[in-house]
């Protein structure tokens, strides 16, 4: 694996997370899949997440909607477009999954695992993420 692809990965819990980080939008995008993989210990995450956006259609609509194709590295080298979620929408997709993982992982994506690089923008990243859960929160 070359060096750029390495720094593509993310690791949790011994886990691999593929991301992408897109510049103009400032953000990295996760493999949505590899998630699903870590928070269930499915055999076939793919089919757990088709599965998932058919039994909630509400969060069917928000991935669809919001979470874009990116192209990521898979497992045989090739380069393969993969459904992708910023960790806003990760954390909406962690709602619907019921996993000890979950609090942990929120945890690890809260306190920027996967990029520690720049502080400035991973100081912002955490007032965002922290502003939307409290304003969501706020008007429940």
């Amino acid at each position: 694996m070359r060096k750029n692809e390495i720094e593509k990965i993310a690791i949790f819990e011994g886990y691999r997370i593929r991301r992408e980080y897109d510049e103009k939008k400032e953000t990295w995008w996760f493999s949505l899949v590899d998630v699903i993989a870590v928070l269930t210990d499915s055999v076939n995450p793919t089919d757990y997440l088709k599965k998932l956006r058919k039994r909630d259609k509400e969060l069917g609509l928000y991935l669809g909607t919001n979470c874009p194709q990116v192209e990521m590295t898979a497992e045989t080298g090739k380069k393969r477009k993969t459904l992708a979620g910023s960790p806003e929408h990760i954390l909406r997709l962690i709602q619907s999954i019921p996993s000890p993982k979950a609090e942990p992982f929120k945890i690890w994506l809260a306190k920027g695992g996967y990029e520690r690089n720049n502080p400035v923008r991973y100081s912002y990243f955490l007032y965002s993420v922290f502003s939307n859960i409290f304003r969501s929160l706020a008007f429940r």
